[in-house]
């Protein structure tokens, strides 16, 4: 609930069935990661592997620190980059590359690519459980990686994903391609500006990357992110019911919205755009239940989106 994805050690997931995870959070006053505790917790624990990063926390990560604490206890240090690659790939978010031994990234959030994943290292190294080959010689992690994937896990290579990778790739290499993060983390923050004008949480403040979460419970204490979610779906608003940190509700009814800025920044909308769309959302949230209301923002929505079309 503070932000984690489920392949971090949850206990439904295989990653906490075959592992046995300890876990870092964020302060309960400020939404932000403490690291003199994830230290405190590195040391108590001396885990094989620290993972940072998150699906749904809207702040950049101290990649440094994170490696200086992986290297006092011995630890690989894993960055899990999937939702803000791409705002890393253009040069607005710091990389993690540098600091981490391996990283892991989508290719289809902020980068605008396929369904997809990638895995990648800075700098090769020997593998640190002494795997040898065949020929008795020490692996690199490289290698281990490799097999991992085949023949670990995968079979034969979807060649029509890998040419679509490379499109994105090419598409993220253009210099208008920057413009577009940029005007993706302005948008967020001028969208979290305007949320927070009409009285909701942001976890943290606020947001440095493309996204932000939305604790709905100092705003009213019956809306739900599921109650949220559906409305808003209603209204042909896409966004998703989410938990926040120190829920209080279950995973599937949750107290919190993500929000994210990508999608509409792809369309074409700016900074001016985004005080309409909180006026929107919050025209819904405050009527969950009041069809009339939620359709006439459908059409006030569909009418709004000509001027935006996915196609031109």
């Amino acid at each position: 609930s503070h932000g984690g994805h489920l392949t971090h050690g949850s206990s439904v997931n295989f990653s906490g069935k075959l592992y046995k995870p300890a876990f870092y959070g964020v302060e309960e006053q400020t939404g932000l990661i403490d690291m003199n505790k994830v230290e405190a917790i590195a040391l108590e624990v001396v885990p094989k592997l620290i993972i940072c990063g998150a699906s749904s926390y809207s702040r950049d990560w101290d990649f440094p620190r994170f490696r200086a604490i992986a290297d006092k206890v011995g630890a690989l240090l894993l960055a899990d980059i999937s939702h803000p690659s791409g705002l890393i790939a253009a040069g607005l978010l710091s990389n993690p590359i540098p600091h981490c031994h391996i990283v892991t990234t989508t290719t289809h959030k902020t980068l605008r690519g396929p369904r997809g994943g990638m895995i990648m290292m800075g700098k090769d190294f020997d593998n640190p459980w002494g795997l040898t080959t065949p020929k008795g010689e020490i692996k690199k992690m490289s290698a281990v990686l490799d097999g991992a994937v085949f023949p670990g896990t995968q079979g034969g290579p979807l060649e029509h994903v890998i040419a679509a990778k490379a499109v994105a790739y090419g598409e993220a290499l253009q210099p208008a391609y920057k413009e577009y993060c940029k005007q993706v983390m302005e948008n967020a923050q001028a969208l979290a500006a305007a949320m927070v004008a009409r009285g909701y949480k942001i976890i943290s403040g606020g947001t440095d990357n493309h996204m932000m979460l939305i604790d709905l419970r100092p705003k009213s204490d019956t809306l739900t992110g599921k109650v949220a979610e559906n409305a808003l779906v209603k209204a042909d608003i896409t966004i998703n019911k989410n938990a926040v940190p120190f829920e209080t509700r279950s995973p599937f009814v949750t107290s919190g919205i993500r929000i994210g800025t990508p999608a509409v920044t792809t369309r074409g909308m700016k900074t001016k755009d985004m005080e309409k769309i909180a006026e929107l959302i919050n025209r819904v949230l405050m009527n969950p239940y009041n069809d009339l209301i939620i359709s006439e923002v459908k059409t006030e929505v569909n009418a709004w989106m000509k001027d935006f079309p996915l196609y031109s």
